[in-house]
């Protein structure tokens, strides 16, 4: 049964930092991206959705009184009653990406793994991964949990959106340390840690992520929404 505190609504308010409008103003990250257009999240409890705050009014209203329409859903995979309409009002086909894939929530019991390490220090991150700065753990990525291989860090977890409520894990496993059922270890170790830390644990991906989707199952995570968003290429 879908817990009462896992909803679409949550889902949005997780991705992204609305304004007093309910409309997009950016992502929920150290580094915050514009986010999409438009965004859609529907589910068994219902749907919700948002504009970004650049559409035009006009546009905006179109598209949230299309979005009220949308019925609830069991099957996730599903397009929106009205996918065609929305990515006509937002532009030609040709400059949108569209990005559509399942959330998750964890169940009640996470085993917890014993072969996993927290991470402090972004240094350690430099022989297997790219991109990281210094800072962006203090800024939000932590708690940052790691399988270790001869003294590294390969495979990671940690947040990758977080509001005051819930967060979502991020999640990368370096390409030679893949299949090796790291992921799921520390996916379980940070979404401990997010309910010690009295917040919600969340974990979404594409439909097109065949090994993000391989970790859920690994986990038992319970599929409870899915995420249907248009951005500008």
């Amino acid at each position: 049964m879908l817990s009462p505190v896992t909803s679409p609504r949550l889902h949005l308010n997780t991705l992204f930092i609305l304004d007093n409008a309910g409309r997009i103003l950016s992502t929920r990250e150290p580094d915050p991206t514009p986010g999409p257009l438009f965004s859609l999240v529907r589910g068994p409890a219902g749907c919700a959705w948002a504009v970004h705050a650049d559409v035009p009014h006009t546009v905006a209203a179109h598209l949230d009184r299309l979005a009220a329409q949308e019925p609830p859903i069991d099957d996730l995979s599903i397009e929106p009653v009205h996918s065609d309409r929305y990515k006509m009002l937002l532009g030609c086909e040709d400059t949108l990406n569209l990005f559509a894939g399942p959330a998750f929530s964890f169940p009640n019991h996470i085993p917890q793994p014993d072969n996993v390490q927290i991470i402090k220090d972004e240094r350690l991150l430099t022989r297997h991964f790219r991109g990281w700065r210094p800072g962006e753990l203090a800024e939000g990525r932590a708690p940052m949990w790691a399988v270790f291989e001869d003294g590294a860090p390969v495979s990671i977890c940690f947040c990758a959106r977080r509001s005051d409520v819930a967060a979502e894990a991020g999640l990368e496993t370096a390409t030679p340390f893949r299949g090796r059922g790291y992921a799921a270890h520390v996916t379980a170790a940070w979404a401990l840690s997010m309910r010690a830390a009295g917040l919600i644990p969340l974990y979404s991906t594409a439909w097109d992520n065949h090994a993000s989707r391989a970790v859920a199952r690994k986990l038992g995570l319970h599929p409870y929404a899915a995420n249907w968003s248009l951005s500008l290429r």
